[in-house]
Formats: C-alpha cells, structure tokens, sequence
C-alpha cells in the first residue's frame, strides 16, 4: 500500500492550482537565461516563495542534466535539529502537479551504508525540499526523489551521500538552501559575497552556519568537489529586496552549478576570447584616451573571484607581466587591473605606445588558489614538487617570491628552480631554515589567437 505525503506549503509558497502553477513555472522557464552551454548533476539553488526566488531556482534546474533517473534534494532543517540525515517514511510525493515516487532501494541504502533514519516529524512543518518538487515534476516526466533534510553539523554525511552516488550517472543532486537572513540590504550582499566566495575558491572550512540556512548542504558538495577537483560555477545572487523593496531585513538567494573541471579550465573552454578581449579593452582605453566600459555584458563566471597573470610579448620577448596569486577580487577586475598594469606599471620596462601595441600579443594565466606544501625537510619538499605542473611560492623571514608553472620550460631541475627561485626573493640559493613555507598552485595558459 502507497503512503503519500500531502504537500504542506502549496498556496503559499507557490499555487495550489495545477494550471496557475504549471503556468507560473513556464512564465520563469520563459525568462530564464541559459548563459553556459553545459549540463551538469548537481545544483545549488533557493527555496524561498517562487516569487522571492523562483526564477533563480527555475535557472539551476535548466541545468541539471534531464537524462537522470533519481533526484536527491538534500535540504535543511529548519524545526527540529537533526543528528543524522532525516529520510521520509512515505512512498511518494503529492503536489497540485500529481505524485511523484521516492525511491525506496535507494532509501535502504542510506540506512543500511550510510546512518541515515526515517524521521517523519522533520518533515511535517518543512517546505525546504517540498518547494524543488514542483520544479522536478515540471522538467522530468519519469523520474524518483530522494528526500534528505539535514541540520547543520552533517556536512561529512552530505559529502558521504554524494560520494556514494555520484558515480552512477543516473543520480542527480539538488542542494536546496537560502543565503543570509534578515540582515540590512547592504550587510546582506557582504555575507552573501563572502558565502560566493568561499562556493567557488572550494574552501568552505570556516564556513558558518549563519551564512546560509542549507550549510551542510553547500559545504557537502563544496567538499566532494575539492576531492574530485571539479568547481561551482555560478548562476546568480539576489535577494528578496527585489521583491519586497524593503532593504531592512531581506534574505539572500544564490544558485550554482557543478562542473566536472576546475573553473579555469572551464572558462579556457568557453570564453577564451572574452579573456584577451578584456586585457585588450583596458589597454586600449589608455592608449587612446577613451573610457571604456568593460565587462558589462559576460557571463557571470567572471563575477567570481579570480587571480591571473596578464603577459605582453613583443618580438617574442617579454614586454610586461603583472598578476595576482591569491584571489582576491571578481576576475573581470583582476584581468582589467593586470593587463593595464602589465602594459604601463611594469618598472622593467617603459609605458607601452600605441605604435608598439599593434606588434604585441597577450597571453594570461588563471591561477587557481594556493595550498600550503606539508613538509619535514628540503628534500621532503623537492619531492612533493611536480615540474611543469606546479606554479610554486617561497616564504621566510619576510621574504618572499613566486614562479609560474611555465617557469619549469627555462628551469626544469627542481633545483636549478628552486635556487633561481630564492634568488628572486632575495634568500641565498641553499637557504632553508624551520621557519620556510612553500605553497603551490596550478596555472591554465590563454593565448591571444
């Protein structure tokens, strides 16, 4: 016998009539942008009212691939705190849009492999899964749920669901959470860029929970990313004051998605002219004296923080190369920022000219962020060095110097390089005390065509 689980917020948080919400989602399937040309299996996206943040909801699932079998909404909850991942002891979903099937072979598993617990009480007064279920039913005509309510301490349980499932290319997952809550408009966007961030440079170790109400969910994913060396692309941030018009005390909204490759790499692949198309407007704009508005018009991957090396060469010789190694700003503005300064603040050489910028090519780096090198000795380090990989930086004794993975092509003995490499700090070529640090980094190379 069928259990079925009644939704609970429908005419509230969206319809309760079959047309007016079939009619609603269409609506937001019909203004919503599909910016990148990917599909992907997992998204972030909000669970607030459809009309808070409905359309940047409707937006992460244009993504997610629609040749999946199973869903997993994996979502906070927001009434009763929870110790382990709360599963629902019902065989199917109800909404105005019809039923939907929770998968029981998959629920066993959860609960034999993994400690999940039936816990039906989480769910009585929870809207956080309920509101993706229409969005599911609206794309997918035969598909199952796999209902998960999480509370904030179960990210290693989020990142064990994911691991465990991933694998099988017929699972998807939605991670269904809002942002900040209730704080002033301003204050809002600095949180909610802060949360960005930290999604998108993969680091979510001091991540709070206050920052976003599904943060299990986000540092879960975030964590099998960083295993998996994929990334989180972004879609888009709002918040409710766009509805409300009260900038008093809104909630933040954002929506991501999963790609199965470093976001370097993925905007080589996409939007390598776009790059050199930024350095070369922020230069030209100097040479001739114009004001140019840069950047008005990309994707919103060049929103996230981003650090790159910009190089001039003229004659293949080197004419500028400025850069940033940690990211600390949107990358339209690290790429604005380092090609100006590559053409005119490089002190090696004079401000480039109009006549000497015709003969010169550019090329950038997209540097991903650095990780410290664990080590008990100089020869424990050169050992966890790869050349030609790895773009490395030296600290000691307030001294401190980088090389680019491309260095390797000049210095391809790690100790020629690593000598060369003390050198331009300012150390002596053998120097190495308790107190030396060593980071790497990987670079992705773009070249002007």
């Amino acid at each position: 016998m069928n259990k079925t689980k009644s939704a609970i917020v429908s005419g509230t948080f969206y319809p309760d009539d079959k047309n007016a919400l079939t009619e609603v989602i269409k609506t937001f399937n019909t203004h919503t942008k599909k910016e990148y040309n990917i599909t992907s299996r997992a998204i972030i996206v909000p669970h607030a009212g459809y009309i808070y943040s409905g359309l940047l909801a409707c937006e992460g699932f244009h993504y997610l691939d629609k040749n999946v079998k199973n869903i997993f909404i994996i979502a906070p909850s927001h009434h009763l705190f929870l110790t382990k991942p709360a599963l629902l002891d019902y065989n199917e979903y109800e909404t105005p849009l019809g039923k939907i099937n929770i998968n029981q072979e998959i629920y066993n598993t959860l609960i034999s492999e993994l400690g999940c617990e039936y816990n039906n009480e989480a769910y009585e007064k929870e809207h956080s899964v309920e509101v993706q279920i229409p969005f599911i039913q609206y794309f997918y005509k035969n598909v199952n749920i796999i209902p998960i309510l999480v509370s904030y301490g179960l990210t290693n349980d989020v990142n064990e669901i994911i691991e465990r499932f991933y694998g099988d290319e017929g699972n998807a997952f939605v991670i269904s959470t809002d942002l900040s809550h209730f704080h002033e408009e301003k204050e809002a966007e600095n949180i909610d860029t802060l949360t960005a961030t930290m999604i998108e440079l993969i680091g979510t170790d001091k991540f709070n929970h206050q920052q976003a109400c599904g943060s299990a969910g986000i540092c879960g994913l975030v964590n099998f990313a960083r295993e998996n060396k994929y990334s989180l692309i972004r879609l888009g941030m709002m918040n409710s004051s766009a509805i409300t018009q009260n900038p008093e005390k809104v909630v933040g909204y954002g929506a991501w998605i999963l790609y199965e490759d470093i976001t370097a790499e993925f905007i080589k692949k996409y939007y390598t002219s776009e790059v050199i198309d930024v350095c070369k407007k922020s230069i030209t704009a100097k040479l001739k004296q114009q004001k140019t508005e840069i950047g008005n018009d990309l994707p919103t991957v060049f929103k996230e923080f981003g650090a790159a090396f910009v190089t001039l060469q003229k004659d293949n010789k080197l004419r500028g190369c400025i850069g940033s190694i940690i990211p600390h700003q949107p990358l339209i503005v690290d790429l604005a920022q380092h090609a100006y300064d590559a053409a005119f603040n490089d002190n090696r050489f004079s401000p480039l000219t109009l006549e000497e910028y015709e003969d010169t090519s550019i090329s950038v780096s997209l540097l991903s962020p650095p990780t410290q090198i664990e080590f008990e000795n100089e020869e424990d380090l050169m050992n966890k060095i790869e050349p030609f990989k790895d773009g490395i930086i030296i600290k000691d004794d307030n001294k401190q110097a980088v090389f680019l993975p491309s260095v390797w092509e000049q210095l391809p003995d790690k100790r020629v390089f690593m000598a060369h490499l003390k050198m331009k700090a300012g150390m002596e070529p053998n120097h190495f005390s308790e107190t030396f640090e060593a980071f790497k980094f990987s670079a992705v190379y773009i070249k002007e065509n």
